[in-house]
């Protein structure tokens, strides 16, 4: 004869429990999630690699621009050395004071005009080096922000 179950013993019974499919949905999962954070290791490899170029490449152009801006300022101390010494070479020929004053103010103005073009001079290579240094940076974030819109 049959012993009829009570409720709470039916409730409480494993033979409806199958390991199999638990086991099956477990590895799923855990093969889901290895593909997953294998992909969101190469997108981060590959972000890695581009942001390594990109402080390469501007870390390059900053080298090359400070060693333009350098060669500029070192041109405009020689040019203005050059234009003293000229000067003190022609205040050692005076005769007068008002040969002097003449020598002097002719000095002055032509220092003054030099110094408006060399600092015109550098202001344009200090922008270009600056677009230069940014040009790495800029391509950089548009490349990123195109990467995050697709996414």
């Amino acid at each position: 004869m049959a012993t009829k179950k009570t409720p709470a013993e039916d409730a409480f019974a494993f033979a409806a429990f199958d390991p199999t499919k638990m086991t099956e949905t477990y590895r799923e999962f855990a093969e889901k999630g290895l593909v997953q954070s294998k992909d969101a290791y190469d997108k981060l490899k590959v972000a890695a690699e581009d942001a390594t170029k990109t402080i390469e490449q501007t870390l390059e152009s900053a080298q090359a621009g400070s060693v333009e801006l350098s060669l500029k300022a070192i041109d405009a101390v020689r040019t203005n050395a050059d234009a003293s010494l000229a000067h003190a070479e022609a205040l050692l020929g005076v005769k007068s004071v008002a040969e002097l004053v003449e020598l002097q103010t002719a000095f002055m103005r032509s220092q003054a005009e030099a110094a408006v073009d060399q600092a015109k001079d550098l202001q344009e290579a200090a922008r270009k080096v600056a677009e230069d240094v940014s040009k790495h940076g800029k391509a950089a974030y548009e490349k990123a922000a195109k990467t995050f819109k697709s996414a």
